[in-house]
């Protein structure tokens, strides 16, 4: 079972930052080959969606220190005027094993439901890769630029 998270950068738990660096570094470092600086100044003004996959089976006694969440979707939230004139989403992933099981609509889905509530009437401002536009584009973003290459992918900026 998912649980659903969104906090701002100091609502998080040291344990929840790790983990968020980490699937981060996983997804984009790792798995896509992608040498670029992640930690950025950015993170501390956004807010962080994501879900965790639900391992209460395991008893957690209180000699136990606290371990990382089994994080399998994220997105940064970024408001209006920190990255563009509009609100944003970024860093989006899912990890390998939660693809194809519509964990990354519900992302996208509660991203734009958190960024609506919170920047009313704001159009949302995104870079996505090349090969999600069609996957963007079920959301009602539109491509408004030319294909550009960042850190050696392919991206658009798409606008909603």
């Amino acid at each position: 079972m998912l649980t659903w998270h969104c906090k701002n950068f100091q609502q998080l738990s040291v344990q929840q930052l790790y983990a968020i660096l980490k699937v981060r570094q996983d997804v984009f470092i790792i798995e896509q080959n992608c040498i670029y600086p992640d930690i950025d100044s950015l993170d501390v003004h956004c807010r962080h969606l994501f879900a965790t996959l639900d391992t209460s089976e395991q008893a957690c006694s209180e000699t136990q220190t606290p371990t990382a969440p089994n994080i399998v979707a994220y997105a940064r939230l970024l408001p209006p005027k920190l990255n563009y004139r509009e609100a944003s989403f970024g860093r989006v992933l899912t990890t390998a094993s939660a693809r194809g099981t519509g964990v990354g609509k519900l992302l996208i889905k509660k991203s734009l439901e958190t960024l609506q509530k919170q920047h009313r009437e704001q159009p949302i401002k995104i870079a996505a890769q090349l090969y999600l536009e069609k996957f963007y584009r079920s959301f009602g973003f539109k491509q408004i630029s030319e294909p550009y290459d960042e850190d050696g992918i392919q991206h658009i900026d798409m606008l909603l």
